[in-house]
């Protein structure tokens, strides 16, 4: 049985390195492109609910960009309870425009109530929206980079992945795992290939057309979403080109000092990325227990060709992290927790599902979200 279990799982990390579009490469990357003729006019949507410590970083990085063409800046302050909008008014920029969000209606979730109210206050002129969290710093050609790649590829969202922090220990701890994880869930040379149905989107930065939006239906179209990106990424693939990769330019500034913050981050959305289903919920625990931990099982009480095939597996799901650990400048050694943290994980999407059933899914800045 233990043999059996170490096999199977070995036959699935060979699946996962040589069959699943390469993603633990980590080689889809953000690429600059040739200057357009004319630069399109671009309006930055910030959704912002309690981001003291963070919006006046965000903000000043996005007025700081070195875009050639039009920027304003609209950032929605979702009734945040800590000065956000005094904050970021601070900054005193005819380019920032802050509008005061009105409490969510039914059938809404928070984030997307702000961001529809924030594309509204846009209007029509622009031809790109940048859709970016509060708590995300560019750097001053990020935009330019962002357009230009969008421009010549004709593209209908340009998403990147923002470069986490990585300091703390449970930073490097779970951070590198998180990447790794995503990657392995949307392949990126997946979701980059328009003959694939892939479709996925990084939330903290991601340019989209704004006609095209309109035309799937607007933001209205994934009201309800408490994985937005993703949802976006899925309304708009069938319409255009998207692209998704990972950043130099864009990085986050929130910080996971302890696992209680990664406990939210996840607990948060894990059940809805499962549709809400009981039976996706039990097929990913039995899921990671083949893929993640029944190779450790095998290789430390294992046997002959159990032990073997365990240790292979295990090697195997190390060697495939060390190119997110070389990107986050984590230890290699790191590659062998990898169970370990594929355990947290689970124990937290189990709380995930848990939550859900008991009206509590989707909580983030003291409000529930998901679907009860």
């Amino acid at each position: 049985m233990l043999f059996a279990a170490a096999a199977l799982s070995l036959g699935v990390w060979l699946y996962l390195i040589f069959a699943r579009g390469g993603f633990w490469l980590a080689s889809e990357r953000e690429a600059g492109a040739p200057a357009p003729g004319a630069w399109p006019d671009v309006v930055v949507v910030i959704p912002a609910r309690d981001e003291a410590e963070t919006i006046g970083a965000t903000v000043g990085s996005l007025l700081a960009q070195d875009y050639p063409g039009r920027l304003r800046i609209v950032l929605v302050d979702d009734e945040s309870r800590d000065g956000t909008a005094e904050i970021a008014a601070a900054h005193r920029d005819a380019r920032l425009e802050i509008v005061k969000g009105t409490p969510t209606p039914p059938g809404w979730t928070g984030k997307m109530w702000a961001v529809a109210q924030g594309v509204a206050h846009a209007g029509a002129a622009p031809r790109y929206l940048l859709l970016t969290d509060a708590d995300i710093s560019y750097r001053a050609d990020a935009l330019t980079g962002l357009v230009a790649r969008a421009e010549a590829e004709g593209l209908v969202l340009n998403s990147l992945m923002a470069r986490l922090r990585c300091d703390s220990f449970p930073e490097r701890f779970a951070i590198p795992a998180f990447v790794f994880f995503f990657q392995m869930l949307y392949p990126f040379a997946y979701v980059n290939d328009a003959r694939k149905g892939a479709a996925a989107a990084a939330g903290g930065c991601m340019l989209a057309r704004r006609d095209t939006l309109e035309a799937a239906g607007g933001v209205a179209a994934i009201r309800g979403a408490l994985i937005d990106d993703c949802a976006l990424a899925r309304l708009l693939k069938p319409r255009g080109p998207i692209r998704l990769s990972l950043a130099a330019r864009v990085t986050s500034l929130r910080r996971y000092p302890d696992f209680g913050e990664i406990r939210r981050m996840i607990v948060r959305s894990a059940y809805a990325q499962l549709t809400y289903s009981p039976l996706l919920l039990a097929f990913t625990v039995a899921a990671m227990a083949l893929v993640f931990f029944a190779p450790v099982l095998a290789a430390l009480v294992g046997r002959g060709a159990a032990r073997a095939a365990g240790l292979a597996a295990w090697a195997l799901m190390a060697a495939a992290l060390q190119p997110t650990l070389r990107d986050y400048r984590v230890s290699p050694l790191w590659g062998f927790a990898l169970p370990a943290v594929a355990a947290l994980y689970t124990l937290y999407t189990l709380e995930s599902g848990l939550a859900s059933a008991q009206g509590r899914g989707g909580l983030w800045k003291g409000r529930y979200q998901a679907r009860r």
